[in-house]
């Protein structure tokens, strides 16, 4: 569970897998960064707060494009 802006938010491994084998004190070292973010530093995470409030409009899935074929 997270608490941001006063709003609970339940944060699954399946939706973050990068925080499922990370030591629990960088799992809790988060905090604001701006006012529509928050971020893991010693994770390298960052994630918009939206993307809590609305999870399935931030499908975890990478899009490629021609330029990442080109040699």
């Amino acid at each position: 569970m997270l608490n941001v802006q006063g709003c609970d938010y339940f944060i699954s491994y399946n939706r973050i897998p990068w925080m499922q084998d990370a030591p629990i004190r960088d799992v809790l070292n988060v905090r604001m960064c701006g006012k529509h973010a928050i971020e893991w530093p010693n994770l390298d995470v960052d994630l918009e707060v939206e993307s809590l409030r609305h999870p399935e409009r931030y499908p975890l899935v990478i899009r490629r494009n021609q330029l990442d074929y080109k040699v």
